[in-house]
């Protein structure tokens, strides 16, 4: 954020120089108002160069991505895993707690 604050600030620095400096300081102008093609060229140019690196920046934040989406499939493959685990034990729990109620109301009765 920073680099377009500095962009920003030259570009208003830029445009107030050759706007307000002629006509109050009668400083020479660098480049003639409205014609600041230097200052175009300079940050089209600024331009080209950022396209390719923010490009590479996307491309690295998209493997980081791929990579983390990854890791968080392969923890919920892990949990399924231990929840069907669970979901079983649980089930044969159920079984022997039925067996024993039964046993003991076979018992219950025979008395």
């Amino acid at each position: 954020m920073g680099f377009f604050i500095i962009i920003f600030l030259w570009t208003v620095l830029w445009l107030g120089w050759n706007t307000m400096a002629v006509k109050y300081l009668n400083a020479p102008s660098f480049d003639p108002y409205p014609a600041f093609v230097l200052w175009l060229f300079i940050s089209n140019m600024i331009q080209i160069f950022l396209m390719p690196l923010i490009m590479i920046g996307q491309n690295i934040q998209a493997r980081h991505s791929e990579i983390r989406a990854e890791a968080d499939y392969q923890i919920n493959r892990k949990s399924e895993t231990e929840i069907e685990t669970i979901l079983v034990h649980l089930e044969n729990q159920n079984d022997l707690i039925l067996k024993i109620l039964e046993n003991l109301k076979i018992r219950s009765e025979s008395k």
